[in-house]
């Protein structure tokens, strides 16, 4: 099936790549991505959490990389560690199955960087990170921003936010006029679009209106509380619960060991996955989660994805996604298969404004729920 992505201009060998990764068909935003990206428009790209987004800039990325050449030839920024590492591995399978050379190092902070320095003295093609780190490089002329072609905002709604605007525009002013710039997120903002014009060349507006695939399996409840008190309920709902295994999610991988520090203080057994791990560490993880040798597996979005375990009856947040998609991706990891599922929220009370974003945008009933001396008892809700 792999004409069905050579028929939208792609070379053989991607297509092929692809088809050893078990990709037949793309999806609706790659269809419609990938020719306007191989012909050089600029775009701005909206499609929900897991449609395909990364695919959809990477392939025609690659196929417009000249492998002649050892020059750093684009760049993707991305709002956080995570996501930069996460694309990283996306490139790296892409070259392995379509046996292009294609070279690429991620920039990130809170990492050693005179290893990164090292890595950027081989002139990878690709450069992956996040925008603050990548113009520290840029300034310190370990990255040459006037061969960059090419240049895409993952989660461009983030990129473009108050708090990192000004590093975007410091490194989008150090490249060359005539790059190509592709936007793409989950969640187009107005505020992102009008900030993204003063960069892009009359750009293709693309969307996709996916529609919320909500497992009908799965019950959504939350509990508000006190910020501090967050662990301390969660305590209460183990307890209560008697959970055998279960997903704890919070935001900022960052938070991660602090998160498994607390809960195992009280008893539990949990280890934690994020996207800066080593893969060796993730996956011991993974297969203590998976063996039943610890309860809980604290993780981030990021980390989380493709994790497909059997038998996880609940998922915990403590700390909520500004996206409706990416609360349906975390809600999703229960209930698989036919089978039903609890998804919890420990919010506190600047939260629930996102309780009611998510019931209107997936059309859901998130109860209020409070529990007193061990029992989950209804809630008023707010």
């Amino acid at each position: 099936m792999s004409e069905a992505f050579e028929q939208l201009g792609l070379i053989t060998p991607l297509a092929t790549g692809l088809q050893k990764a078990d990709i037949a068909a793309p999806t609706e935003i790659q269809a419609l991505v990938i020719p306007l990206a191989l012909s050089g428009k600029d775009i701005i790209g909206q499609s929900a959490t897991g449609t395909g987004k990364t695919l959809a800039y990477l392939l025609p990325l690659f196929q417009k990389i000249d492998l002649a050449k050892r020059e750093n030839q684009a760049m993707i920024l991305a709002p956080t560690n995570e996501l930069a590492i996460q694309i990283q591995r996306q490139i790296e399978i892409l070259a392995n199955n379509s046996g292009l050379q294609v070279t690429s190092t991620t920039i990130i902070g809170n990492v050693n960087i005179a290893r990164q320095i090292e890595k950027l003295k081989e002139k990878p093609h690709i450069v992956v990170g996040s925008s603050s780190s990548v113009l520290e490089l840029i300034q310190k002329r370990k990255i040459t921003a006037h061969t960059i072609k090419t240049i895409i905002l993952d989660e461009a709604d983030r990129l473009l936010d108050n708090e990192n605007l000004d590093s975007v525009k410091a490194v989008l002013k150090t490249t060359l006029k005539e790059r190509q710039l592709l936007l793409f997120s989950a969640t187009i903002t107005k505020t992102a679009q009008d900030r993204a014009k003063e960069f892009v060349r009359n750009p293709e507006l693309v969307t996709v209106m996916g529609k919320p695939d909500v497992a009908p399996g799965i019950r959504h409840m939350y509990f508000l509380t006190e910020q501090r008190d967050k662990i301390e309920v969660l305590r209460k709902l183990l307890n209560s619960i008697k959970v055998e295994r279960a997903l704890v999610f919070i935001n900022r991988s960052d938070n991660i060991e602090t998160t498994v520090a607390k809960i195992n203080h009280f008893g539990f057994k949990s280890a934690g996955t994020h996207g800066g791990l080593e893969k060796e560490e993730r996956k011991k993880s993974i297969e203590a989660f998976r063996n039943g040798k610890i309860q809980l597996l604290v993780a981030t979005d990021l980390a989380a994805r493709g994790l497909d375990i059997p038998g996880v009856a609940y998922v915990f947040n403590l700390e909520l996604p500004e996206d409706p998609q990416a609360y349906l991706h975390r809600a999703g990891r229960t209930g698989r298969t036919g089978q039903s599922g609890t998804a919890i929220s420990i919010i506190a009370a600047r939260e629930a404004v996102l309780i009611n974003k998510y019931e209107k945008v997936l059309k859901i009933n998130i109860l209020a729920k409070q529990i007193v001396r061990g029992r989950i008892i209804d809630m008023k809700k707010f």
